[in-house]
């Protein structure tokens, strides 16, 4: 071996491999230690939110809000039935009425709530090492009445998820009803037709 090659090998093994090592450490530890955050396919704005600042009614909603939202979205954005929401498809109200609700108003309802425990004053004098609250713990958020109503900010939040998930329900239900219309129509046509 000569002199270089023991010097370009001493390079690898004493600098290029600690280095390394060191730095897919860091990124592992990074990796375990980040808080995981909130996935949801219709609602994307809401990604950037760690799991663990919601009350878990309050996910619970936001999951059914997002698979309901899901079914919709594809049930009136995809008019010509291919499978895809895109230029092809004809829009309509009851579409973008869908969607303005899921890219705006339920994150803008979501943020709002946060920023109410932002606005806490005991949890910005402590510092918190912790992520996880005790469940004795509660939020001003989460006990103290808005003013001018009666309701808590969680209260005013469930109430905004109850509001839209009822609406989607009432979505979902006309579509299957009318969608129940056009079998029985066409039921009708074909037993008209074969009579003849």
């Amino acid at each position: 071996m000569t002199q270089a090659t023991a010097m370009v090998l001493m390079f690898i093994l004493y600098g290029v491999l600690p280095a390394a090592g060191i730095y897919l450490g860091y990124r592992g530890v990074k990796k375990l230690t980040q808080p995981k955050m909130l996935e949801y396919k219709a609602m994307p704005q809401l990604g950037y939110i760690p799991e663990k600042s919601l009350p878990p009614e309050v996910k619970q909603k936001l999951d059914s809000i997002n698979d309901k939202g899901e079914k919709l979205k594809m049930l009136y954005g995809d008019t010509n039935n291919d499978g895809v929401i895109d230029d092809s498809d004809a829009v309509t109200e009851t579409y973008i009425m869908i969607k303005n609700v899921m890219d705006k108003h339920i994150p803008e309802a979501v943020a709002d709530y946060r920023r109410l425990h932002d606005l806490d004053s005991s949890s910005n004098k402590t510092v918190v090492i912790s992520a996880e609250k005790s469940s004795t713990e509660s939020s001003r958020a989460d006990t103290t009445k808005i003013k001018n109503s009666d309701m808590t900010g969680r209260q005013a939040l469930m109430e905004v998820l109850n509001t839209v998930e009822t609406q989607f329900d009432g979505l979902l239900d006309a579509a299957y009803h009318q969608d129940g219309q056009k079998l029985l129509a066409t039921n009708r046509y074909l037993q008209q037709r074969f009579e003849k």
